[in-house]
C-alpha cells in the first residue's frame, strides 16, 4: 500500500479589502464562515475574488455579504454561479445579536476586511464593525503613511 498524500491547503491565499482601513475606523473584528456553492469555493482557491465594493447587511436575523465579486469558475459548466449574489455569513447567535444592535446605531456599519481559506479548507470572511472616517482623518492617515515611507527610506540608507 502506498501512503496517503496530504492535501495541501493554500495558507497564503489572503484577499484584503484595502479601502476598508482607509475609509473606516475598525472597532471589532469577527471571523465568519460563508455559505458557498461548489464553483464559488473553487474560484476563491484560484484567487479570483474582489472585496472592494462588498458590504454586509442584515436581512431578517441573518447577516449577508452583498456585492462580493467571485469570478465564474473557469472549468465550470452551465451550473456556474452568479458573480455578485448575496451570500449568507455564518456566525454564532450571540455575535449576530451584538452586531445587529451595534449596526443599527447611527454611524456604525459592518465591513468585510479579508477573505481567506482556513487550515481546514473552509472559506472565511474577516468582517469588522466599523465607523466611517471624516475627510480630515483620511488626510491624517495619508500623512502618517507618507512619513512612515520616508522613515523606512532613511533607515535603508
Amino acid at each position: 500500500m502506498q501512503p496517503r498524500k496530504k492535501k495541501i491547503m493554500s495558507q497564503d491565499l489572503y484577499i484584503k479589502n484595502k479601502k476598508a482601513y482607509f475609509e473606516y475606523h475598525v472597532l471589532d473584528e469577527y471571523e465568519a464562515g460563508i455559505k458557498l456553492l461548489g464553483t464559488e469555493i473553487k474560484s476563491i482557491r484560484e484567487g479570483k475574488a474582489n472585496l472592494n465594493d462588498a458590504f454586509c447587511t442584515f436581512i431578517g436575523s441573518q447577516l449577508y455579504v452583498r456585492n462580493l465579486h467571485i469570478a465564474e469558475y473557469s472549468h465550470g459548466s452551465f451550473y456556474n454561479h452568479e458573480q455578485k449574489r448575496d451570500r449568507v455569513l455564518l456566525l454564532h447567535k450571540k455575535e449576530l445579536k451584538k452586531l445587529q444592535t451595534r449596526s443599527e446605531e447611527k454611524g456604525f456599519t459592518i465591513v468585510p476586511l479579508a477573505l481567506f481559506i482556513s487550515p481546514r479548507g473552509f472559506a472565511k470572511l474577516k468582517i469588522g464593525l466599523a465607523q466611517g472616517k471624516k475627510t480630515f482623518d483620511k488626510r491624517e492617515t495619508l500623512k502618517e503613511r507618507d512619513s512612515k515611507i520616508e522613515m523606512d527610506r532613511a533607515l535603508k540608507r
